[in-house]
């Protein structure tokens, strides 16, 4: 049987936490906040912007409530 040519996360569905948030990867993310993606670590690292989980060595994703949250405060 063939493996497929995508990339693992295309087409999955994110997981979810057990308070219910769904976890976002940094596409995600900034599929939902208008920054580059410099300016979303700057922000991070300034503390400015939700810090995220490091789920393992090559897998980082911030909780969407987390998200959620920074864009109804930046109104």
């Amino acid at each position: 049987m063939p493996t497929s040519s995508l990339p693992p996360s295309a087409g999955v569905a994110p997981a979810a936490s057990p308070q219910g948030d769904v976890f976002l990867r940094v596409r995600q993310v900034l599929a939902r906040v208008p920054i580059s993606r410099s300016t979303l670590w700057r922000r991070v690292h300034e503390g400015s912007f939700p810090r995220p989980l490091k789920l393992s060595a090559r897998v980082t994703v911030w909780r969407s409530g987390d998200v959620d949250q920074w864009m109804s405060n930046q109104r």
